[in-house]
Formats: structure tokens, sequence, C-alpha cells
């Protein structure tokens, strides 16, 4: 019996196969935790998407950008961008039920037994983690309303870029969005800085990844993360990030709870760097 966390398969369905014969997997006994992107630029974004909602409780998900994206064209919010390969499940005769399983799923999971969190992207140094548990249900709320596409009309932009207490309306649900799904780098204030993409040492002087911000007030918090490709298998100040670019020709990567082991597998890859978040 053990718990994987998975990093970004976007659509990645046979190299997700070929690590779960690698750990072994087996669904009679075994957990499988996503930290988000199940969907896009990958070619069996409708297979993922089959298969994780099919585990049911043997599987936990949170979402990502790519994810959110692919729920804000299913709910007419937003076109679909060059690179995306979303149709197949906007076509699927199932499509209404993996939309609305998708849209129940959380910003965050924390599980207590192995006292630690679970997000796409990051969290801004002001917030600590009980204020994120409670942000993340903010959007979560909204996202599960019966009015959730006005949601995703406002989803969009960069701004606010720092976030403030009485930050209110659809400024505050945007920012919230944006850590949970985009972060990756900030300045010591915590200001966003969300068109920076490259590996660490590639940014402005001004700006850290968001994980070394000094005074973090969720620095004691053990967070497991995707989202950053370039960043790669991390183990540092108390994170672990798990996108290695399984869309870029990188790895599709896992990391048991249980035995603090990290597994991978080679992918070919659907995009060149440069084509897509």
């Amino acid at each position: 019996m053990a718990t994987y966390v998975i990093g970004d398969v976007q659509g990645g369905y046979t190299p997700l196969r070929q690590l779960l014969e690698i750990i072994a997997y087996d669904a009679r006994r075994d957990t499988l935790w996503f930290v988000g992107d199940l969907v896009n630029r990958g070619q069996e974004s409708l297979a993922v998407l089959r298969f994780v909602m099919g585990l049911g409780a043997g599987a936990v998900t949170v979402l990502g950008n790519h994810d959110l994206h692919l729920l804000a064209v299913a709910a007419h919010a937003e076109r679909q961008k060059p690179g995306d390969t979303l149709q197949e499940i906007l076509q699927a005769p199932d499509r209404d039920q993996l939309i609305d399983w998708l849209r129940n799923q959380p910003l965050l999971h924390y599980d207590p037994g192995f006292d630690c969190y679970m997000i796409h992207a990051g969290l801004p140094p002001q917030w600590t983690p009980a204020q994120a548990v409670a942000l993340a249900t903010e959007v979560e709320t909204q996202l599960r309303a019966a009015d959730y596409r006005d949601y995703f009309h406002h989803m969009y932009g960069n701004q606010p870029e720092q976030w403030h207490d009485d930050l209110a309306g659809w400024d505050r649900l945007r920012f919230i969005t944006n850590c949970f799904t985009r972060l990756r780098y900030c300045d010591a204030g915590g200001r966003l800085a969300l068109k920076e993409k490259g590996r660490p040492g590639s940014q402005p002087a001004t700006l850290l990844p968001w994980f070394k911000v000094p005074g973090r007030r969720s620095a004691e918090a053990s967070i497991l993360f995707g989202h950053w490709s370039t960043l790669g298998a991390v183990s540092e100040h108390n994170v672990i990030s798990l996108d290695c670019g399984c869309v870029w020709g990188g790895q599709l990567v896992a990391y048991c709870l249980d035995t603090t082991r990290f597994y991978q597998v080679e992918c070919e890859g659907a995009l060149r760097p440069g084509q897509g978040d």
C-alpha cells in the first residue's frame, strides 16, 4: 500500500501507463495524487481524464492552469489557443460528465497523515498554510456554484500583482487562482512575476522562486507542486517539485510519499520549448 504523487501529465496517457508499470501500481492498494495539468498539449487528454476520474477515491488531483483553460473553453468563456489539444474531450459523448468532475476538483489538497500540501504552482510569501486552504476554498466554491461560468469570464489576466487582505471580487479570485495555478517567481515583497518561466538563474535579480523568498509564511509546511518544467525535480526548502517536462520530451515523474523515492519514465514529447506554458 503506497501513495504516489505524479507530475504534470498534460495529455500523456502512454507515459503515464508506463510510469505506473515501473512503480508496480496496484489500484486495489495504492493511491495516486496528481499535481494538476492532467490535460492539453499532449494527444491523449481524453484518455487521461477518463482514467483518473475512473479511479474514484483511489486518486486525488488538484487543478492546474491547463485544466482551468479546458473548463473555460467548455464554458464558452475562452477560445482554444494554438497548440491546444482539447477538441477530443469537447466532442466526447461523456464530455459533460468529465467537465463536471474536473470542475469539482480542488486547488489545494492537504493530507493530515503525511502532513503535506499539494498544489499545482505556488504560494505567495504572505500566506500561511491555513490561509492558503481558506483562499483555495473561495475559488473552489465559485467553481462549484450554479453561476460558475461567470468566473471564467474574469479568470484571465496578470492583475493584481500583489496580495492585500482587502482584495475583493474578481480581483481577489483572480489573484488566488494565479498563485495556485501559474506562480513561479515573485519579488521579496510577494509581487507576482507571472511572465517569467525560465529555470532559476535566468530571471531578473529582483526576483526569486516563490519557495525561496525569505520569511515565506508557509516555509514550515511540506508542499508538493508541479507546473515548472524548467525547474525539474527539486527537493529543497521543504518543497518537492514534480514537473520534469514530459510534454517537452523530458520525463514523467512519480514520488512515493511512503518511501521518499522518485521514479521516472522518459517521454517523447509533443512540443518544443517556447510553444506553450
